[in-house]
C-alpha cells in the first residue's frame, strides 16, 4: 500500500481511523529482517533495515539492540553481534554487524579514516521534492543541535566561530550530491557525506531547497512564492507533516483529504565501500514504487563519481 512505512501494517477493524497505521510486533520485525540479509561471510553479517526501526528504542519497543540476540541465535552467528554501521531510525538500507568486537571496531576505524582522507564508503539514495540548482556539488556548512521545547533540531550555523568548534558545540559537515534523475519537480539524488553528524543528511538538503521526501520535520521550513522555493524562520514553519502540491500527490496516488497517509522517508543507505568489498541493499518496495511513478530512474546504483 503506498505511503505506509514498511515497518506498519493498516488497521482495520470498527472505528479503525483511514489510513492509521500500527507497528510491528517483534516477531514480524524479526522475520523482515531474516528475509532482509544481503551479505554473509564469516562473522560479518550485512541486513537491510526498514524505515521507522530504530537502532536502540524506546522501552518496550522492538529495536536492532533489542532484537540482535534472537536474530543471530536464528542466523547460527555468535551470540553477541556488534554494530558496526546503520542508518537513523526513520531511514531504511544496510546495517553492517559483526560477531566479533575486535573486527567490528577496525571496520568503524576504516570508515572514520576514510572520511578524513577524502573518501566516501557511505553512500545514500533519496528521492526530494525539488531539483537542485546545480546538477551535483557538495553542501558545506556547520551544524549544531538545539533544544526547542521537547524535541532536538538540527540548526544550520554559516559561519561558526572558533570558540564553537573547539568546543564542539558546532560541527563542521560535508555532503557531495549527485542528480541521478529529475521529473516533474522532483529529483533522485546520490548523497554521500564525507562527515557524520546525527541528522546531516536531511538538513543539507533542506539547505538545498530540495527537502526528502517523506521529511515531516525538516522540510517544513521550505516554502514557494510562485513556483520559487524559499527558507521560512523556524519559528514560522509549524504544519504536522510536508506539505506537497495537489499534482504531486496525484502522481503519487495519495488518498485526499488532511488524513491521508504520511509518507514514509525517501532517504536509503544504498552502499558502503568496505576495503575488500562494497556491499549495496536496493532501496525498499515503497521506495522503488514512488520512483515508477515520478518517472524517476529504478535501476542499479550509480558508480561513485571519482
Amino acid at each position: 500500500m503506498a505511503g505506509v512505512p514498511a515497518l506498519s501494517r493498516p488497521r482495520r477493524g470498527r472505528g479503525a481511523r483511514p489510513g492509521a497505521v500500527r507497528p510491528l510486533g517483534a516477531e514480524d520485525t524479526l522475520a523482515l529482517l531474516e528475509a532482509s540479509v544481503v551479505h554473509r561471510e564469516g562473522d560479518l553479517l550485512a541486513l537491510s533495515k526498514p524505515p521507522g526501526l530504530p537502532v536502540r528504542g524506546a522501552t518496550g519497543e522492538p529495536s536492532l539492540a533489542t532484537l540482535l540476540p534472537t536474530l543471530s541465535r536464528r542466523l547460527g552467528l555468535p551470540p553477541e553481534l556488534h554494530m558496526v554501521k546503520a542508518p537513523p531510525r526513520e531511514c531504511s538500507g544496510l546495517v553492517l554487524l559483526s560477531g566479533c568486537r575486535r573486527a567490528a571496531e577496525r571496520l568503524q576505524r576504516f570508515f572514520s579514516e576514510s572520511r578524513r582522507s577524502g573518501g566516501f564508503p557511505v553512500t545514500y539514495r533519496a528521492v526530494t521534492v525539488g531539483v537542485p540548482a546545480e546538477p551535483q556539488g557538495e553542501v558545506c556548512t556547520g551544524l549544531q543541535r538545539e533544544q526547542r521545547g521537547g524535541t532536538v533540531a538540527v540548526v544550520p550555523v554559516a559561519a561558526p566561530s572558533r570558540r564553537s568548534l573547539a568546543r564542539k558545540e558546532v560541527r563542521r559537515t560535508v555532503t557531495r550530491y549527485r542528480v541521478l534523475g529529475a521529473a516533474g519537480g522532483c529529483a533522485l539524488l546520490q548523497l554521500q557525506p564525507r562527515t557524520a553528524f546525527p541528522g546531516q543528511l536531511l538538513a543539507h538538503l533542506t539547505l538545498l531547497l530540495c527537502p526528502a521526501l517523506g521529511d515531516h520535520e525538516r522540510s517544513v521550513p521550505v516554502g514557494r512564492v510562485l513556483g520559487q522555493p524559499f527558507l521560512l524562520p523556524a519559528e514560522a514553519a509549524r504544519p504536522p507533516e510536508q506539505v506537497l502540491d495537489e499534482e504531486l500527490e496525484r502522481r503519487l496516488r495519495l488518498e485526499p483529504g488532511p488524513r491521508r497517509r504520511r509518507l514514509p522517508l525517501h532517504l536509503h543507505l544504498e552502499q558502503l565501500a568496505l576495503p575488500a568489498a562494497v556491499l549495496t541493499a536496493p532501496p525498499p518496495p515503497f521506495f522503488l514504487r514512488t520512483l515508477r511513478l515520478l518517472g524517476l530512474p529504478h535501476g542499479p546504483p550509480a558508480p561513485p563519481p571519482h
